[in-house]
């Protein structure tokens, strides 16, 4: 679903991003939040319940919290157990984003670069509850990335 037109105005698709924390992450953010066709209403984390850190990185949950304070958008956690299986992380993030579809979200954001295979395994998931992937860094060349990310990071500086 694109930005379409209601009465003149323009909508925007309104998306969660899977935040894990990491550099790639941070940079499709960044991306994304630039992106007029999008708004992100949410950022959504697997924890691990156990450890208390993030799933993917191992971040620290009081890290965690304050990074989606500095973004200025709502966090959400999904903690699965020690041992998380496939089974009962796909059960979990879909009950959650059937929640979020209800509300009127259209799709998940993703950093991933390279990973064909985990990009589509995402998207089959994401298909099974009826949204769509959004991968705003996919393929991108890496310093390509962080080259544009420093410039938009020194335009921003020079402004304030």
């Amino acid at each position: 679903m694109l930005p379409y037109q209601q009465d003149g105005w323009e909508l925007k698709e309104k998306i969660v991003f899977c935040w894990s924390g990491g550099k790639d992450s941070a940079l499709a953010l960044n991306r994304i939040l630039r992106d007029e066709r999008y708004d992100v209403v949410s950022l959504l984390t697997t924890c691990n319940e156990h450890f208390q850190r993030v799933s993917m990185h191992g971040v620290r949950l009081e890290l965690l919290d304050a990074q989606a304070q500095a973004i200025g958008l709502p966090l959400e956690k999904i903690f699965v157990s020690q041992r998380s299986s496939n089974e009962e992380y796909q059960q979990k993030m879909s009950a959650c984003l059937l929640a979020h579809k209800a509300r009127g979200i259209a799709g998940c954001a993703f950093g991933d670069i390279f990973l064909e295979d985990l990009k589509r395994w995402r998207e089959e998931n994401l298909a099974r509850v009826g949204l769509r992937g959004v991968f705003p860094i996919w393929k991108i060349d890496t310093h390509e990335l962080i080259v544009n990310s420093s410039r938009s990071a020194s335009a921003r500086s020079s402004a304030a």
